[in-house]
């Protein structure tokens, strides 16, 4: 029996991840910087910390990064994913460049090594999907020309993971490059076969999962996706990248069903894992990397904005769409979080982990409110070029025609 002070610990945990919630809803922003807060409170150096309910929190913790994969591979199919890696790698190799890069030199730059290179080049790379994809639906934005290609970078980001992930994972178990090779080739081999299964046998996968009863689903995918979790992860391969897959194979009216049976379970232990990570990171080890944080952040706008604009200039859309995709690509969150858990936990470097959180509350936070400034300030510039612009006498621009500048209906897909 668990004694009475780790059930309170608990409880306060839960309902403090309960009560920051309602805050972020209140004021229709991500819970994910209040969580890191909550953690960096009641951890190590906090004010408060909270020591009894620590198995607990870390093995919560690691389900939620499954779960937060599972859920996010529900949202693609096997050929989705693979059209999307065709039409959008051109736009999605650019992001990679532009946003991994700067991760890269400044470890370099700091003396960290190569490992710690590495790891950086994946915390400053990747956007947050769940904040992006909770301030497009919240802006209203889901119908415009530039959401297909914000989305294509996502999923495109989502591939990038999978064969990201296990790749970090070896170098920093310090397999070195052939350990590095051969866990990639198992991930590749993985990959391919759970992408086979889902393109030629997905009903299969389908009906023995599928269920009448509610908690006979849930239970039979819960089980599956973390058995195939394990099992990745005992392969020396991501247990996030296998769990990712699951949820890709999964798909139609079963993968809705499941992803509103399990986003509760989701969002409890995602939260629970942000919580972990700023229980482990010293709120003393902060205001010494805020600067290169800043610094860090303010590139990782511009170059996410660079991302965006390319993607949209693709598509056909105009300024306006070109700035609304990029501001939506700015957040940082979840993944961020997660490939700076696994080089903290194994040991790269004091500060990486400070940085990382430092990076993503500064981005998790400003990423929505450039998004819904961006609007407005593309209005004013409109404004002030048509009032700069002399008057030629000449025919207006034809009324019908958009090429994204307009927030309306014309945007639609």
């Amino acid at each position: 029996m668990h004694s009475a002070v780790q059930l309170i610990e608990l409880g306060a945990i839960i309902l403090g991840l309960g009560l920051l919630a309602a805050v972020s809803v209140r004021f229709s922003i991500s819970p994910i910087p209040l969580y890191l807060i909550a953690g960096l409170a009641f951890g190590s150096g906090g004010i408060l910390p909270l020591t009894d309910s620590e198995e607990f929190v870390s093995l919560g913790a690691e389900v939620g990064v499954i779960l937060l994969l599972f859920t996010l591979g529900l949202e693609y199919t096997a050929p989705e994913l693979v059209g999307t890696l065709r039409t959008s790698a051109p736009v999605g190799l650019a992001d990679l460049a532009l946003n991994a890069t700067p991760g890269v030199a400044a470890a370099l730059l700091l003396g960290w090594g190569p490992v710690a290179a590495v790891a950086m080049g994946g915390i400053t790379y990747v956007t947050s999907s769940g904040i992006t994809a909770k301030v497009i639906g919240d802006l209203g934005w889901l119908g415009n020309k530039e959401t297909p290609a914000v989305l294509s970078i996502l999923v495109f980001e989502d591939l990038v993971m999978a064969a990201y992930l296990p790749i970090l994972t070896a170098l920093l178990a310090g397999a070195g490059l052939l350990g590095g090779a051969a866990t990639l080739g198992i991930a590749a081999a993985t990959i391919t076969v759970i992408l086979y299964i889902a393109l030629r046998h997905g009903n299969l996968v389908e009906r023995f999962v599928a269920s009448p009863n509610d908690e006979v689903l849930l239970l039979k995918v819960l089980g599956l996706t973390l058995l195939v979790a394990g099992i990745a992860q005992q392969l020396q391969v991501s247990a996030a990248v296998g769990a990712f897959l699951v949820g890709i194979a999964l798909s139609g009216t079963l993968a809705h069903t499941a992803q509103k049976l399990l986003a509760p379970l989701r969002d409890l232990f995602a939260a629970v894992f942000f919580v972990f990570f700023g229980l482990h990171t010293d709120p003393a080890d902060l205001p010494p990397v805020l600067g290169i944080a800043a610094l860090l952040a303010i590139t990782g706008i511009i170059t996410k904005m660079g991302s965006g604009w390319i993607a949209a200039a693709r598509a056909g859309v105009a300024t306006t769409g070109r700035l609304r995709a990029g501001s939506a690509l700015v957040p940082r969150g979840e993944f961020n979080i997660v490939i700076a858990g696994l080089a903290v936990s194994a040991g790269i470097s004091a500060n990486l982990g400070p940085l990382a959180a430092a990076y993503v509350l500064i981005l998790a936070t400003t990423g929505p409110v450039l998004a819904r400034g961006t609007e407005p300030l593309a209005a004013r510039l409109r404004a002030r070029a048509k009032h700069n612009t002399p008057h030629t006498g000449g025919k207006a621009p034809h009324p019908t025609r958009n090429t994204g500048d307009d927030h309306d209906t014309a945007e639609t897909i």
